[in-house]
């Protein structure tokens, strides 16, 4: 008990408030302080994806030019999911889809999925131990189709700058149902910029088109913002339990990602260094975003039998 305060929001927990106008109007949020400098927003009617975050003040993620946009602007056509993609520090991407719009066992499949433009229910929290948890409960289902329930965790030491993010997808349906989740992790100035030096341990890396594969020895390299930057995304090869970092120098803040890649065997490092569009995203998932036809295709595509839950773990930890 500190004797220095009447109330522990002083320095730390968690405040739920709501937006006012714009398309993210009426969208519930969750911002926490953990005490030591971290400061983050859960965007419960968006998947309980972090949106937001700070570090001692300064920003670590990337928030789009489409700012907070509530679920009922979704468009599930195509690529329609770009008009409301946030961004922000974590979208979750999937249950049943990932990357490129596609048909896939006569089902029409949009750009990463739906559940990120999905509201949460039954969402929770508390200070247990000196940890602040978060706790929400997402449903991905449809009636004679896919039935899945992801039930998310957050857990935040106080005084610790670490953020621990626990998902069990379960299949409650009587089918067998594809099972893809992809979380696209988006690092934002100025945490990014030239001055930035990023780590991914693989063994190998791979193009994903001719036009990445002409820069792919310098893929880890972090350029100015260029005018008219075409992207390029390169899948990396880890194993085991790995950790993920990008580290900058000028503001002497960093940050590392940490995960089992056993649990998600797939990395993908999108690199977008545009006017204006600036952004590195470190993308560990089950499935690579070529669309789930292409992976099943391949034979990688991963399955939830009636019943079955599995569990994903990432860790971001917060350096100086």
């Amino acid at each position: 008990m500190n004797m220095y305060i009447g109330n522990e929001s002083q320095l730390y927990g968690v405040e739920e408030v709501r937006l006012v106008g714009g398309k993210g109007d009426g969208m519930r949020l969750y911002n926490v302080r953990n005490g030591a400098g971290l400061e983050f927003s859960v965007s419960l009617d968006r998947c309980a994806d972090i949106s937001r975050i700070s570090f001692k003040g300064v920003n670590m993620g990337y928030f789009s030019p489409t700012g907070y946009v509530a679920p009922t602007y979704y468009d599930h056509v195509g690529a329609g999911f770009l008009k409301s993609f946030t961004a922000g520090f974590v979208t979750t991407c999937g249950l049943t889809a990932v990357g490129n719009p596609c048909t896939d066992d006569g089902e029409e499949l949009p750009l990463h999925g739906t559940i990120s433009n999905t509201p949460c229910e039954n969402a929770s929290h508390w200070i247990e131990n000196d940890e602040i948890h978060i706790k929400v409960l997402v449903r991905d289902a449809y009636p004679i189709s896919h039935q899945l329930v992801l039930e998310r965790e957050y857990i935040c030491p106080i005084g610790k700058n670490e953020i621990k993010m626990i998902d069990k997808v379960k299949n409650i349906g009587s089918r067998t149902a594809p099972f893809e989740i992809l979380y696209h992790c988006n690092m934002g100035y100025p945490l990014l910029s030239e001055d930035a030096e990023i780590k991914i341990p693989s063994t190998q890396v791979l193009p994903r088109n001719d036009h990445a594969k002409e820069g792919i020895e310098e893929c880890l390299k972090v350029e100015s913002p260029q005018n008219g930057y075409k992207e390029k995304c390169y899948y990396h090869k880890l194993s085991g339990n790995t950790e993920v970092s990008i580290y900058n120098n000028s503001i002497k803040k960093g940050v590392k990602l940490s995960y089992d890649a056993n649990e998600l065997p797939f990395f993908t490092q999108w690199k977008m260094m545009g006017e204006r569009e600036y952004v590195m995203g470190l993308e560990p998932g089950n499935a690579y975003p070529d669309g789930r036809a292409d992976m099943r295709e391949k034979g990688l595509l991963d399955f939830l039998k009636s019943g079955e839950e599995k569990v994903k773990k990432l860790t971001f930890t917060f350096v100086e």
